[in-house]
C-alpha cells in the first residue's frame, strides 16, 4: 500500500482523512498544516502520494503543488476542497494536482481518487 502525506490545517479533516486511508492499509507518513509545510515534508519524507487541502495560512495548497511539481515533476497529488471551489479545482488541476476530492469526504470517493493516482 501507499506511504501517504496529509496537508490540512484544520486537524479534524486530517484525522478524518487518515482513518479512511488506514483502513485501506495506506500508511500515512506525516501530516502538514499549510502548503509551507507541506513542501518541506514532500522532500523530507517522499510520500508516494499527498492529499493537500486547497485554502491555508502562510501558503495555499496550490501554491505548494506548483511548489513541488516544480522540484518533483513525478509527485502525486489529490487536492481537497469544499463545495463551491470549481474554479480552485481547476487552478489546481492545471498547477499539477492529479484528482480532487470534495469535503464532507466520502470514503469510496477518496478511495477511488487514490487508487486511480496511485495506478
Amino acid at each position: 500500500m501507499a506511504r501517504i502525506l496529509i496537508v490540512d490545517d484544520a486537524k479534524f479533516m486530517r484525522l478524518t482523512l487518515s482513518n479512511i486511508l488506514k483502513k485501506a492499509e495506506h500508511e500515512i507518513v506525516g501530516e502538514g498544516e499549510n502548503g509551507r509545510e507541506a513542501v518541506r515534508l514532500y522532500a523530507e519524507l517522499n510520500p508516494e502520494l499527498v492529499t493537500m487541502d486547497i485554502t491555508m495560512p502562510e501558503m495555499s495548497g496550490i501554491e505548494a503543488v506548483k511548489e513541488i511539481k516544480k522540484e518533483y515533476p513525478g509527485a502525486k497529488i489529490i487536492i481537497c476542497s469544499a463545495m463551491g471551489q470549481q474554479k480552485m479545482v481547476v487552478e489546481a488541476i492545471e498547477a499539477g494536482a492529479k484528482d480532487f476530492i470534495v469535503k464532507p469526504f466520502d470514503e469510496g470517493r477518496v478511495l477511488e481518487a487514490v487508487n486511480r493516482v496511485l495506478n
